[in-house]
């Protein structure tokens, strides 16, 4: 008879958040997987858990995933884990979910805090309709398609960043979706726990003068009803144009023409030249 696989979420910050339930499941598996071992032991040293622990990651998910579904078949229980948050979003812990599902493998959710959602709650906007989009590719051509994908979304958008790339980021946002009302939040429920709400200009204008700390969830509105429609390359250009006119660089009116035309700043520019 096959084992079970738990899916078993952890605090995002705060210790106090790990559930009851999690922790008697942690206590009675046979073993553990987690995408970093040494973070998940001082979370088992911190309940005074000893259980056997294998590194399951996005660079060993293929090899050791097979294992890891072996041991499952062969009648044994697992409880996946993350570092922080809910195994499987936006982590390789949904390849082994559909492994399970494929073999007929019983996974039992044991539901915890979710870095997206927390976000999402306290982001003050719409919260009737969203999409999680994770983390932005760092490949051009890839990040250009998904932003441009997303340009006339209407639902609450939410990603995850790190500090060294907010920056870029923001500015990647403002060129394809405009100066939109945004909630960054920032190391939610640990020490420094933070929400900033405000717009994509704002946030750029906060952050150039406050070098980011802290992971980030960015949670953006989406377009509303009153954003008028894309304008033709022509009116584009024209007013990209008049900013040249007032004696901006092209670089500078492109940037500037992004936000009222609803193309980004490097399409002004290349049809610019």
């Amino acid at each position: 008879m096959a084992g079970i696989l738990y899916l078993v979420g952890t605090p995002i910050g705060n210790l106090g958040d790990m559930s009851p339930r999690g922790l008697d499941t942690l206590r009675e598996v046979d073993f553990i997987a987690a995408e970093d071992t040494r973070v998940t032991l001082k979370l088992l040293n911190r309940f005074e858990i000893k259980k056997p622990l294998i590194c399951y990651f996005e660079h060993n998910r293929a090899e050791m995933g097979e294992k890891l579904l072996s041991r499952l078949m062969m009648g044994e229980s697992c409880a996946l884990v993350t570092d922080a948050g809910m195994p499987a979003i936006s982590d390789p812990g949904e390849d082994i979910v559909r492994q399970c599902a494929i073999h007929g493998i019983t996974v039992i959710a044991i539901p915890g805090p979710s870095a997206c959602v927390t976000a999402l709650a306290m982001s003050g906007l719409s919260t009737q309709r969203f999409c999680f989009e994770g983390f932005l590719s760092t490949n051009n051509k890839s990040r250009r398609e998904h932003l441009e994908e997303l340009r006339g979304e209407k639902r609450t958008m939410i990603f995850y960043e790190a500090p060294h790339k907010l920056m870029r980021t923001l500015s990647d946002f403002m060129d394809y979706f405009g100066d939109r009302d945004i909630a960054l939040c920032r190391e939610m429920t640990k020490l420094h726990e933070e929400v900033i709400r405000t717009t994509l200009s704002g946030a750029i204008e906060h952050f150039t003068a406050t070098p980011p700390k802290g992971e980030f969830v960015l949670v953006i509105a989406g377009k509303s009803e009153e954003e008028p429609t894309q304008l033709t390359e022509e009116d584009a250009l024209r007013i990209v144009e008049a900013y040249r006119a007032q004696g901006m660089s092209l670089k500078e009116a492109c940037k500037k023409a992004a936000a009222e035309t609803g193309y980004s700043k490097n399409e002004l520019y290349s049809m610019a030249l």
